[in-house]
């Protein structure tokens, strides 16, 4: 089982930037694809972006060129790099790890869920 923790959300102005960042712990960690949701009040969660073990990425239209995602597999970390924020990107954003590997872009692939870091963006 895999135990996921965010950290590094808080509240920032549009334009700014923000590193979300996320600790992998347990006994199983080994080729799993991993990477992010978000969820603002009032909406369904929704897909941010992925990374496979080998470092391929893909992201959702709405922040493809100002987020980023990466990992680093000794340290098992997986980072949300934000930048060009928008109001609309404030939600509550969730690390999620799968037992698949690949690109995984369905909500219902991941196995694992951290507990959510809030990001607050002020207009």
């Amino acid at each position: 089982q895999v135990h996921l923790v965010e950290s590094g959300g808080g509240s920032v102005q549009a334009g700014d930037s923000l590193k979300l960042s996320c600790q992998a712990s347990g006994r199983t960690f080994s080729r799993q694809s991993m990477g992010w949701f978000r969820q603002a009040p009032g909406k369904e969660r929704e897909f941010v972006g992925t990374v496979s073990w080998s470092g391929f990425t893909y992201y959702a239209d709405s922040v493809k060129g100002r987020f980023t995602v990466s990992r680093d597999n000794y340290e098992m970390t997986v980072d949300l790099q934000m930048s060009s924020l928008k109001p609309e990107d404030t939600a509550v954003y969730y690390c999620v790890a799968t037992s698949l590997g690949g690109l995984r872009l369905l909500q219902s692939e991941y196995d694992y869920w951290g507990q959510g870091t809030q990001v607050t963006v002020s207009s």
